[in-house]
């Protein structure tokens, strides 16, 4: 696995880029804004493919570079069900698996220092975000914190996993840049309690002032989507409406985006094609699978995915390869199952090969 672990220093982030190999799929988690172009730089000299890019939490005290990341890469977004962002491509919860090629990280939904915390574990890692520090634990004061919630998701998730994991912290402010499951056990002041009530008392008796930019950088943080809908002259965007109109009319191909994963748990649009966008490069170029479908079919086509992000990407770069009569689905299947659109559990049947 390749694994670098990055540092911002006006903020004292820590940001993590993980590949199952040189050469290959990256993530990147935690990635700060004013950092973007040296994240770029590092990702072309490693010779990787940014596909994700993670947000452990709705960030206070730093731009997050989630969308600068996407606009650069097409790359996914993704962050935790109750994070409060207009939009990114995924959201993941509890027991989820995030997964690239030679890697995949298990979700640990851990709210406490906000209500949209997450952490994130392979055997032998796990990075917690501001949820557990190096000899401390994130303050729970704002957004939705929690000192109940904390204790929790401290105390019966992360200090269950094995004493031996490494824990990579979202921040930290003395110069230290890992440690252990069991050092935090043994050493951290803030764990050394019996009870949920001691925890909270610790926690409430903090009195931390607010981060310095917070009230600039949160609005800022949850305003990442991209835009979904083009010009009223070129539009090529239909509504949930609109798109289940077409479906009844039995006239539209209807192109599923998202992983298996997703399709397995939220199932899809009936008679769907599943051409998963990591894929799409390959699917659309001469000769490829895509152009193929769409020269044979006279029907519209319709892409979609999870809540409009990546079908509108990959709208982009399909119309630039000149395909014509391309539409993509604002709001993805999201918009659809609150449109009261049918769907039906995901079949492995219907997969465009790459």
């Amino acid at each position: 696995m390749l694994f670098r672990q990055l540092f911002e220093s006006e903020s004292c982030t820590y940001t993590y880029l993980l590949a199952g190999s040189k050469g290959g799929e990256a993530l990147i988690i935690d990635p700060v804004y004013k950092k973007t172009d040296h994240y770029l730089a590092l990702i072309e000299e490693l010779n990787l493919k940014l596909v994700k890019a993670i947000d452990t939490h709705v960030h206070a005290d730093h731009v997050t570079a989630l969308g600068a990341l996407r606009d650069k890469t097409n790359c996914i977004t993704v962050m935790g069900k109750q994070s409060s962002v207009d939009v990114v491509s995924m959201r993941v919860e509890d027991g989820d698996k995030i997964e690239i090629d030679g890697l995949s990280l298990a979700v640990i939904y851990t709210p406490g220092h906000t209500n949209d915390s997450y952490c994130f574990y392979t055997p032998g890692m796990v990075f917690t975000g501001d949820t557990l520090f190096i000899r401390g634990t994130g303050r729970t004061d704002f957004q939705g914190g929690n000192s109940l919630d904390a204790y929790n998701s401290l105390f019966n998730k992360l200090l269950t996993l094995p004493e031996e994991t490494f824990v990579y912290p979202g921040h930290d402010y003395k110069g230290d840049s890992c440690s252990t499951i069991g050092e935090e056990k043994a050493f951290n002041p803030r764990l050394q309690v019996s009870s949920a009530s001691e925890y909270a008392d610790i926690m409430k008796n903090l009195v931390l002032p607010n981060p310095k930019m917070m009230d600039i950088v949160v609005p800022k943080n949850k305003k990442i989507g991209i835009i979904q809908k083009t010009s009223k002259k070129n539009n090529r965007t239909a509504s949930a409406y609109e798109a289940i109109t077409q479906f009844k009319k039995k006239d539209t191909l209807f192109i599923d985006l998202r992983e298996d994963i997703e399709r397995d748990k939220y199932g899809e649009i009936p008679n769907s094609v599943h051409a998963p966008y990591k894929n799409l490069p390959n699917l659309i170029k001469p000769g490829g699978h895509l152009e193929a479908l769409a020269k044979q079919s006279d029907d519209q086509i319709i892409l979609y995915c999870a809540y409009g992000e990546r079908s509108a990407m990959a709208l982009k770069e399909i119309r630039a390869a000149g395909f014509k009569n391309i539409y993509h689905l604002r709001g993805g299947i999201d918009a659809w199952i609150n449109a009261n659109g049918p769907v039906k559990p995901a079949s492995r049947l219907n997969k465009i090969k790459p």
